[in-house]
């Protein structure tokens, strides 16, 4: 990979500067979110959690 240049490395800080200045209010966000969501709906019926398999093991087959 070639090196950046000035110009690349400037942009690169200012959105890195960014990001970091956001990231605060983005956890808030994301905080207020996920207690909006348990006040809403305090039990999710429809959630299956994923189904792990081994590598050997088969899925079950299943009758038509």
């Amino acid at each position: 990979m070639a090196p950046m240049t000035a110009g690349q490395l400037r942009t690169r800080r200012r959105v890195e500067g960014v990001i970091r200045l956001m990231s605060p209010m983005l956890d808030v966000l994301l905080a207020v979110g996920e207690r909006v969501s348990k006040v809403v709906e305090p039990e999710d019926g429809d959630y299956y959690p994923p189904r792990v398999t081994r590598p050997s093991e088969r899925p079950p087959k299943t009758s038509p």
